[in-house]
């Protein structure tokens, strides 16, 4: 891929936040991360340059590139005040509701009437579909490097449970319920059973 340009990099973002553009997306069943999306953002992070960010008697300092995104009532999110913040670059369609504190990283897509419960984090590129409710003091990993690494995906319809945490590009397919305090990593061996027999493992 040629130099990427500042130009470029905020196309990229302006697509990102209006939902026009993912980081990954479901085709044909299969979950398909687009490469070039993620080399976009982690070549935000080059371009920029560290700026003051403080808020009153809070010291803050990031890349210029990304400073935490801005809503208007008319994007129709429900960002409950308490100290939430959702970087430039995420997207949170209308319905979502995230409650305080939260944070939803750079290339985060939530779905319609999805809730994050207060100290979630929704990390870099993470897919999190629509009418999910992530509940309180639960990780949704960020997966950003490498740019061709699917990220974590949680699809539509799914319960995640209080202080779960959800990594390394995990999938939690359409209505999959996660009871609270489960780990799960790509790495992690999921059985399903029926009384005392196997039914299948995977690993």
């Amino acid at each position: 891929m040629s130099e990427i340009t500042l130009q470029q990099f905020e196309e990229l973002v302006a697509a990102l936040e209006s939902g026009q553009v993912r980081v990954a997306e479901k085709i044909d069943g299969v979950w398909k991360v687009n490469r070039e999306v993620k080399e976009i953002i982690l070549a935000g992070f080059r371009l920029g340059k560290i700026c003051d960010m403080s808020q009153g008697q809070f010291p803050f300092f990031d890349k210029d590139t990304y400073p935490v995104r801005r809503f208007s009532a008319s994007d129709g999110v429900r960002i409950v005040p308490g100290g939430s913040s959702i970087r430039r670059g995420a997207y949170l369609a209308p319905g979502v509701i995230v409650m305080p504190p939260a944070y939803i990283n750079v290339g985060a897509y939530v779905g319609e009437g999805t809730m994050v419960d207060s100290h979630v984090t929704i990390g870099s590129c993470a897919q999190v579909g629509k009418n999910i409710h992530i509940s309180a003091a639960t990780q949704i990993g960020g997966v950003l490097e490498p740019a061709g690494a699917l990220p974590t995906i949680i699809e539509d319809g799914a319960f995640v449970g209080g202080n779960c945490g959800i990594y390394e590009g995990t999938i939690v397919q359409e209505g999959a319920v996660i009871a609270s305090g489960v780990i799960i990593t790509a790495g992690t061996p999921i059985l399903l059973t029926e009384g005392w027999s196997c039914l299948a493992t995977r690993w």
